[in-house]
């Protein structure tokens, strides 16, 4: 029943920005965690960033300070503003959702693919 729409993916030079988008739509609950995670080819999964619906946010380190999450909550949309990206950024991405209703439950969606070339 919930869904999970990514975009904003494509390909972007060194040094230039891209913007995700995540619309979840569905039986989602008012205590929730929304996110992104991202894996390049040959490797794990891995955690981009979170935010809460408590307004809590949680970044990789690896981020230094180039990426801002934020939510609408309204609308169970989160975004992932993305500058001075490097090659090394170049992965599939996919929205993370942890939502409470009478228990916890995950979703993903499909993942949008960012290529940074040099």
């Amino acid at each position: 029943q919930v869904q999970l729409v990514e975009s904003g993916g494509g390909l972007v030079q060194a040094g230039g920005s891209l913007r995700l988008s995540c619309a979840a739509s569905g039986s989602i609950g008012g205590i929730k965690v929304m996110g992104w995670y991202r894996q390049a080819p040959g490797t794990q999964r891995e955690l981009v960033a979170t935010i809460s619906s408590g307004g809590s946010t949680n970044y990789a380190d690896f981020v230094k300070g180039r990426f801002t999450i934020s939510t609408d909550n309204a609308k169970n949309t989160v975004y992932l503003q993305m500058n001075s990206l490097e090659p090394e950024d170049t992965a599939v991405y996919y929205c993370y959702l942890r939502t409470w209703i009478s228990t916890w439950s995950t979703y993903w969606g499909q993942g949008t693919q960012v290529t940074v070339s040099s």
